[in-house]
């Protein structure tokens, strides 16, 4: 959502979503919201105490509490006394049981709503990944959902108790003095516009931080990812520059919420001292011409202290609220994000699979209006091995995204042992499908972990055996801690050759009807190819296996060779008969083998 788009939905429309997607929690909202109220009441309550403590002192066997029955001083004062002491037990309590409700709230709240995200974030199609930031992502499942977090210790808290305030010692002023209370509360109203004004400059202002941030987060993901990048092309000065930039407008768009949040406090105070003065004197005025007694006199100067000081704390939670409302905002996006590949209604699991392959007329493209691949007819014969060819970009790739349901095809469909990949669960299909890809991504752990990885009953023989096939164990074994050695994010421990192989061994490890070898010995040398290709041409006997290959003579052994060209099949048949057809196979054949230079 851009940032016009966020301006559009405000901060209380955002509030709206929250409690709707919070209904789970709503009986621990309402009791933790009782007790802030409950709080807030017994905490008013000693300053009533002192103005009836007051006119006890002035008034004595004619005070407001004689009048209840208990004419002697001594046991007046006496009983303020119990009350006084009741009413700070309660309070506490109170303050004790609302600290540890809306705490506890709020960690459950934001870890139910980073998992949701999270959750949701995995079952999102690649294209929303293509154009958005790893970091980003990150700032909005980590920080954004934080800020929350901060506000719902604290802020709705404060905004809960102003509140129960201005209704409980409105009520108490209102029944003393209705003069003075009109007199107190003629503040109010320019508070609460001021807030509301406050509130519609800085929605804004809130939505662009959280973007600004978000973008600063990409730039620091992707620099530390790329760290070995940077570092030979010594750009180390350059990209510090980026990133001084990117938190520069991260600290100037902090600067213009910052510059409305500090002028409206100033304000704030200013319409308190009028609430104050106001109260202060024409109540001293009244009690001075007998129309107000001195113990009324004393409540109304407290509780005009206590009505109106806490409202100097409404910018800063205003200010909270705001920023926990445009996390909230981008939080709630990115779990109403919609899922355009899903499992269609009716959609069956595939148990037993054979591995037959058929893409029948599918035409694909990213952008539309660009095809990348276009009439697309293959059949792939169960424990067939057939492999893909062609120039950077000619689509191999997104042929197998399609066979995994990654995107959807324009035209045509695929289909697996007769029934269309659409027609079949995700889990189930994608589980019957092995992939080993140049871009080998392997996670913080050990080696054996990584082996391991989505078979988690796998055993140590079974493991081993992934990495035999894999030709992985004589360097698994030569390393620190063997198979238990942490080889560090992204496998950087480990050289290219070392990653892949243990890529193609989680592979194996899964032990798939179907395996898809992209450019999967691209990062080895010659020698631990040919060991590789060994143990790949005696796993491929017993199940479909697809190559995507530049090195030609990986696959000179496979039943098929298609080759494709800007998106079409313009050649397909063995090694040899395409040797034989002088066209684009055999001249890539010639130049990789050194007959002849093109």
């Amino acid at each position: 959502m851009s940032t016009e788009e966020q301006q559009r939905d405000s901060s209380f429309d955002v509030l709206t979503r929250l409690l709707r997607y919070a209904r789970g929690f709503r009986k621990r909202i309402i009791f933790a919201t009782l007790c802030s109220m409950a709080n807030k009441l017994f905490d008013v309550m000693p300053e009533i105490l002192i103005g009836i403590a007051i006119d006890v002192v002035v008034r004595q066997q004619d005070s407001f509490v004689a009048e209840l029955g208990i004419v002697d001083p001594i046991w007046q004062m006496g009983l303020l006394g119990a009350l006084t002491l009741l009413i700070w037990v309660f309070e506490s309590l109170f303050e004790y049981l609302y600290l540890v409700l809306w705490r506890n709230l709020a960690q459950d709240l934001q870890h139910e709503m980073r998992l949701d995200a999270y959750e949701h974030v995995q079952r999102l199609d690649l294209s929303f990944f293509e154009e958005r930031s790893s970091g980003s992502l990150v700032s909005i499942l980590n920080d954004d959902v934080n800020q929350l977090e901060r506000f719902l210790n604290g802020g709705a808290n404060s905004i809960i108790q102003v509140v129960t305030t201005l209704v409980a010692v409105g009520a108490v002023f209102f029944a003393v003095s209705p003069l003075i209370a009109l007199m107190a509360f003629s503040p109010i109203p320019m508070i609460i516009i001021g807030a509301f004004y406050f509130q519609r400059r800085a929605q804004p202002l809130y939505a662009m931080v959280r973007e600004k941030v978000g973008h600063l987060a990409g730039r620091l993901s992707s620099n530390i990812i790329g760290i070995t990048t940077i570092k030979s092309f010594a750009t180390e000065s350059m990209e510090a520059n980026q990133v001084r930039e990117d938190s520069a407008a991260y600290v100037e768009a902090n600067r213009k919420a910052i510059a409305i949040s500090s002028a409206f406090i100033p304000i704030i105070r200013m319409a308190i001292l009028l609430g104050f003065l106001a109260t202060f004197l024409v109540g001293g005025w009244m009690t001075l011409q007998g129309k107000l007694n001195v113990g009324a006199y004393g409540v109304l100067v407290f509780l005009t202290q206590r009505l109106l000081w806490p409202l100097t704390s409404l910018a800063e939670t205003v200010d909270l609220y705001e920023r926990a409302m445009a996390s909230t905002r981008r939080i709630l996006d990115l779990i109403a994000a919609p899922v355009k590949i899903r499992d269609a209604e009716g959609a069956t699991p595939i148990t037993k699979v054979a591995g037959r392959i058929e893409i029948e007329g599918l035409d694909f493209s990213y952008t539309p209006g660009h095809p990348v691949l276009s009439d697309i007819n293959i059949e792939i014969p169960a424990g067939g091995t057939i492999a893909f060819v062609g120039q950077t970009g000619s689509g191999k790739t997104s042929l197998i995204k399609l066979l995994l349901r990654f995107y959807t095809p324009d035209r045509g469909q695929i289909k697996l042992d007769g029934h269309p990949v659409d027609s079949l669960t995700l889990k189930s299909l994608r589980r019957c499908i092995g992939m080993v890809s140049q871009d080998v991504f392997l996670f913080q752990g050990t080696v054996r972990e990584n082996i391991a990885y989505g078979s988690r009953s796998a055993t140590d023989a079974q493991v081993l055996a992934a990495a035999d096939a894999a030709e992985a164990t004589e360097f698994i074994l030569n390393l620190p801690e063997g198979f238990d050695t942490i080889i560090g994010e992204r496998g950087q421990k480990l050289s290219g050759g070392q990653c892949q192989r243990l890529s193609i061994a989680r592979a194996l490890m899964k032990d798939p009807p179907v395996l898809i070898l992209d450019e999967a010995t691209s990062a080895v040398d010659n020698e631990t190819e040919a060991a590789i290709q060994r143990s790949l041409a005696r796993i491929a006997a017993t199940r479909t296996t697809i190559i995507i290959a530049h090195r030609l003579s990986t696959i000179v052994h496979a039943d098929r060779i298609y080759v494709l060209d800007k998106g079409r099949i313009t050649e397909a048949g063995t090694h040899e008969e395409l040797i034989r057809q002088s066209g684009i196979y055999e001249n890539l054949w010639a130049v990789q083998t050194g007959l002849h230079l093109v």
